[in-house]
């Protein structure tokens, strides 16, 4: 092999450049300019032709820079004051640019080229000498260490020379539990006490035989926490008491509440319900060109969330890619596959001390774990990661949350996400014909179809399932990260599509997406309990020093599993050559119950289907599927709960409305989320109907998202999120309860089938195993399942992420326990949504403005935004009074909606009432003038108080109506004022008991709101940008239309 290089000037955008040298002269004053170049490495495997080389030229040059690619470098590196730092990626496994560049210089047959990589070089001027440490904490700050690494001399190949140990017998026969303990350490395995005695049994006294280390590493992977979830299956003891239900049993019992809609739950990668009858547009042949033509098909509805948070610590960029990228295929591999349509994402971090703009209530000078990013760093990253690939794979993101804390409360405790959350969800179709996998048989070929075998995501499982992330070595850690590369996700989707679309002929009898625990999972599941012999040999690797281990571990990415018929390889074969895709046959269903792992060169699986046939070496894996994918012994768990007497909330006195507007708008879960909605594409498909932003100004306020599920129907899925977990931290079961009643209320705007067709997918993210933490999961899990039984809703799926803590020297930080329930229903009409923007004065009128009160006239305080900004939890946190209430709410709601009779609405939650109302003003760009009068207590108390309830805003006309309306349910609703003038100057005007306590504009509070939005945003764009559009709000106003033509006339066709 033959490197060539290329060079390029810049290396870096103009945005980008003065965002690294900002960083850069942090460190020293020492440096006085930067400059950058592009180098591309090619590797060759002969020599190319002139004519070749003249092709490769063309595909690397920029078409309106036709001189700009050199074969010289643009850096003099002899000259004394400059330091030349290149920065590219690790050598064991090629980028997502390599795998589009080679793939475009196959399509021109190119076929020598086998890698080009990009590599950054950055020239550095400085006055003075620097040193190595500066040297080092400068390239520390120009690379991602998960992903890149600095080359201290040009590579002459991308051979990265590291050679891994060969696999090994681990000698239990022989040493018992200390040979386990001695690779349970040696691997990062994350084996318990429990997990180490059962498996020393299981070889020494039932098989009677030494282990691998491969398989004792796939039992790590495959059994552990992450991918098992032991502890909801688990035996619960509390305070001595035996619970009556596990944590699981206690969710699926939820299903006998509500419609039986599902027609997939608890058992794929995703949930399904049971959608609409439409048409959709479909190839006549998906393996060759062909014409498209309408087709009559039954629609399922899927859904499905899970969470990347470890990976997304360590590593915020790639974590939160191959995050979105696993949950992806999630949706392709529902059934015999899925159709994917919008996803949705959500982050919670610690304080994220933003240089140089101060939010008085994070704590100054806390430390973090050196092999954790900042808070930070991972709001901006993570949702960089997440939305980079999703914007290059072609799925919107629609909905979303971000939530920042951190607290050392009054008794010492100190709660913050060092650990962060990092969600993805994600809504797709299944033809209802398609909802049953086929159950694996004899001869059936074992095929895995996407990316090649890199060494990355090694140990994944095992790593997130750690307790106390920190308590693992950390190259353990970096090792266990995986690296996304989404376009090969997309070529991966279409073979998946390809074959869906072809109906009863689909070649795909049975599919799982490869996630924790690598093949060694996916595999395992997917022949489960049939068995199947697999060769390693026929993988196709892309790193040739992959070990049988690595290979039988690594959780590389855009990867799925599949079964088909024996007949219908060369139709696999000739969809994925069209698409690009690798495709690999690696195995056979054997039906003997085994999975066993070969290492032959012979890769005739014929004989393997022989019963009597026996190997005479020793395979690397050799399993009964009964023994480790069978029904294990259930664990117990003793759990204590942990009564903490917090005080009463304190808050300063003499505060004034505006006084707490200063704290609470700026707070990151209340303010604008722009920062997150300016990157990532919100429309693309075509069938997004409501996405997060709304009004004359797109503002990011929307409660609930809508798509359709075709092109030719107004027939959908609406979806929404709650979570509440501050107030957990308090109450537990309250924060559970009110995080249920936050997802309801954000998905009441979009008129769906019934409340009793909404399912839920439940995401848990606990410190569970600390002390106390665990029966507090159970409390709270107790009371989602009370209060979804009451309203008739159900889980039918979601995931739990169970070693939320983090170590920093001897201390341990535990993150708020967090509990994200995400709703999703089937929409008749995704044309009847509602959104916050006021939009009675945009039309020269004053609406009415209704508040939906089901707070029975409390106004509790703790655990709210009000409380977090200074600096206190309190004891006595908002609820949900009355389910009932809650439930007959959301029915007259959307009974308002259907009848056209609503024109704006929001839901009460963080930050309370009056951020709702400047909320629906700033979305609408109106004023308002409202009086509090049937609520008594403190107007900070009344104002702030996040207690369940929506605003309203209808024409006046439609009062009485409306009021009827809602007497006739029973609920509680109050007239409070008016929607009224138009324009960033209007005037907000708030009363509480006819005093006035709020007299202003909307511009000055529209500005507080985005404030923490622009830092965020200057931090993550170019910065003149970000400057300019935010100091260009106040000249904002709404698009003025103008029709040429009358909508209400009916033209005659021609």
């Amino acid at each position: 092999m033959n490197i060539i290089r290329f060079y390029k000037v810049p290396g870096l955008k103009s945005g980008q450049l003065k965002s690294k040298f900002n960083s850069l002269i942090q460190i020293t004053n020492l440096i006085s300019g930067l400059k950058t170049e592009l180098c591309y490495y090619i590797e060759v495997k002969e020599p190319l032709s002139a004519e070749e080389l003249k092709v490769l030229k063309w595909i690397l040059t920029p078409p309106l820079e036709p001189q700009s690619l050199k074969n010289f470098s643009a850096f003099n590196e002899k000259l004394s004051n400059c330091l030349v730092i290149e920065i590219g990626p690790r050598l064991n496994f090629s980028t997502a640019f390599c795998s589009n560049a080679v793939s475009i210089c196959r399509s021109v047959h190119l076929n020598k080229v086998t890698r080009i990589e990009a590599v950054i070089r950055y020239c550095i001027t400085h006055n003075g000498s620097i040193d190595k440490d500066i040297e080092d904490t400068i390239t520390n700050v120009l690379h991602d260490k998960m992903t890149e690494c600095r080359y201290m001399k040009p590579i002459e190949t991308f051979d990265h020379g590291f050679r891994p140990e060969n696999w090994f017998e681990v000698n239990i026969l022989e040493e018992g539990r200390t040979a386990l303990e001695e690779v349970n350490s040696k691997l990062g395995l994350a084996f318990d006490s429990w997990d180490l005695d059962f498996y020393t049994d299981l070889f020494l006294n039932k098989l009677k035989r030494n282990p691998t280390s491969v398989e004792c590493f796939d039992l790590a992977q495959s059994n552990s926490e992450h991918s098992r979830h032991w502890f909801f299956k688990g035996r619960m003891i509390i305070d001595g008491e035996e619970m009556k239900q596990s944590l699981i049993d206690m969710i699926v019992e939820t299903q006998n509440y509500s419609n039986p809609n599902n027609t997939i739950k608890f058992s794929d990668n995703s949930s399904a319900i049971k959608g609409f009858h439409t048409k959709v547009l479909r190839p006549m042949k998906t393996h060759a060109c062909s014409s498209f033509h309408l087709q009559d098909v039954d629609h399922d509805l899927i859904f499905t969330a899970e969470t990347h948070n470890f990976p997304t610590g360590v590593a915020p960029f790639s974590g939160a890619t191959t995050g979105t990228g696993g949950r992806l295929r999630d949706i392709q591999g529902i059934g015999r596959g899925g159709y994917y349509i919008a996803g949705t994402a959500g982050y919670s971090v610690g304080n994220l001390h933003i240089p140089d703009y101060d939010l008085p209530w994070e704590e100054k000078g806390l430390l973090n774990p050196n092999n954790m990013a900042s808070p930070l760093e991972i709001i901006i990253e993570a949702s960089n990661g997440a939305s980079d690939y999703g914007n290059k794979f072609g799925e919107p993101v629609i909905s979303g949350f971000a939530r920042s804390f951190g607290m050392t409360d009054q008794v010492g405790t100190r709660r913050e996400w060092i650990k962060p959350i990092m969600f993805s969800g994600g809504l797709g179709t299944m033809d209802a014909d398609m909802s049953q996998k086929v159950l694996p048989q004899k001869g059936m070929e074992v095929i895995k179809i996407g990316g090649p075998v890199y060494r990355i995501g090694v140990g994944g499982g095992s790593a997130s399932s750690i307790e106390v992330q920190g308590d693992n070595k950390s190259e353990l850690d970096f090792g266990a990260v995986q690296r996304g590369d989404p376009e090969m996700e997309q070529k991966l989707n279409r073979v998946v599509r390809a074959c869906i679309e072809m109906g009863q002929q689909n070649p795909i009898l049975s599919i799982h997406d490869q996630g924790a625990g690598g093949n060694g999972n996916v595999l395992k599941e997917l022949v489960e309990p049939t068995g199947a012999v697999i060769f390693t040999k026929k993988f196709e690797l892309g790193d040739p020093s992959i070990s049988t281990l690595e290979l039988w571990g690594a959780e590389y990415q855009e990867n799925d599993a599949i079964l088909c018929k024996s007949e219908d390889t060369n139709l696999l074969k000739e969809i994925a050559a069209r698409e690009k895709c690798p495709i690999s046959f690696v195995g056979t269903i054997t039906g003997n119950g085994k999975i066993i792992l070969s290492e032959e060169d012979d890769c005739d699986s014929s004989k393997y289907l022989n019963e009597n046939y026996k190997f005479k070496k020793r395979h690397p894996v050799n399993l009964d599927l009964e023994l480790v994918l069978g029904k294990m012994p259930q664990k117990t768990f003793n759990l204590q709960r942990q009564v903490t007497q917090l005080p009463a909330i304190k808050l300063p006195t003499n505060l004034t409305v505006q006084a707490v507007l200063e704290r609470v708008l700026r707070l990151p879960s209340v303010a604008s989320k722009r920062y997150l909605t300016n990157k990532v594409d919100r429309c693309v498909t075509g069938l997004i109907a409501q996405q997060q932003c709304v009004g004359p100004l797109h503002t990011p306020l929307a409660d609930v998202a809508v798509t359709a599920i075709s092109h030719f129907s107004t027939v959908g899925i609406a979806t929404s999120i709650g979570e509440q977990p501050i107030k957990g931290l308090v109450n537990p079961a309250a924060g559970a309860r009110m995080t249920v009643a936050e997802a309801l209320s954000n998905l009441v705007f979009a008129c769906i089938s019934d409340i009793q067709d909404v399912k839920c997918s439940g995401n848990w993210m606990w410190a569970a195993k600390l002390p106390g933490e665990g029966a507090a999961l159970y409390d709270a899990c107790f009371a989602m399942c009370s209060i979804m039984n009451e309203l008739g809703i159900a889980i039918d799926g979601g995931k739990d992420s169970l070693s939320m803590a983090a170590r920093i020297g001897k201390n341990i930080v535990k993150a708020p326990g967090t509990l994200v329930v995400s709703c999703y229903a089937p929409c008749p009409d995704i044309r009847q949504v509602i959104t916050p923007d006021l939009k009675a004065p945009i039309t020269g009128k004053s609406g009415y403005i209704l508040f939906i009160d089901l707070s029975n006239r409390k106004s509790r305080v703790s655990g709210t935004a009000l409380a977090q900004v200074y600096n206190s939890l309190g004891n006595d946190v908002p609820d949900v009074e009355c389910p009932n209430m809650l439930k007959n709410a959301f029915k007259a709601i959307q009974h308002l909606i259907a009848e056209g009779q609503v024109l704006a609405g929001h839901d009460i939650s963080d930050g309370g009432l009056i951020t709702c109302l400047l909320e629906m003003c700033f979305a609408g760009i109106s004023g308002i003038n409202v009086n509090i009068s049937h609520k008594t207590g403190s107007p900070i108390e009344i104002l702030f108080t996040e207690e369940v309830g929506w605003i309203l805003e209808i024409d006046q006309m439609n009062y009485n109506h409306v009021l009827n309306v809602f007497n006739q349910f029973n609920v509680p609703v109050y007239l409070i004022g008016r929607s009224e003038g138009f324009g960033l100057s209007s005037k907000i005007k708030i009363h509480v008991q006819e005093k006035v306590v709020l007299d202003s504009t909307v511009l000055p509070l529209m500005n507080l709101w985005e404030e923490t939005s622009y830092q965020l945003e200057r931090r993550q764009t170019n910065f003149e940008c970000a400057v300019e559009e935010f100091s260009g709000l106040k000249d904002r106003t709404a698009p003025s239309y103008k029709l040429t033509f009358n909508p209400d006339q009916t033209l005659q066709l021609l």
